[in-house]
């Protein structure tokens, strides 16, 4: 996808890329994911669906980056080409 990098859709659109990204490293699962933060596995795996258009509440993000035991912040850290 392509997107203007001043938008909101590329901010949302990297906070779901460094989703998928830090849970690979933290080497689990989108099941163990949901449970760990409360979500539906589904939920998770729409989030983790660059295709689609999910915008995030800035508390559900939270609550998955706490679940990663990440800082909120590195959701929305640059995405490496």
């Amino acid at each position: 996808m392509i997107f203007d990098k001043n938008s909101d859709d590329y901010v949302y659109y990297r906070a779901r890329y460094n989703i998928k990204k830090y849970r690979k490293l933290a080497g689990i699962t989108q099941q163990a994911l949901a449970d760990a933060s409360g979500f539906t596995h589904q939920f998770i795996r729409n989030l983790e669906s660059l295709k689609m258009t999910v915008r995030p509440r800035l508390d559900s993000l939270d609550r998955i980056a706490k679940a990663l035991n990440i800082d909120i912040k590195q959701l929305f850290d640059e995405i490496e080409e």
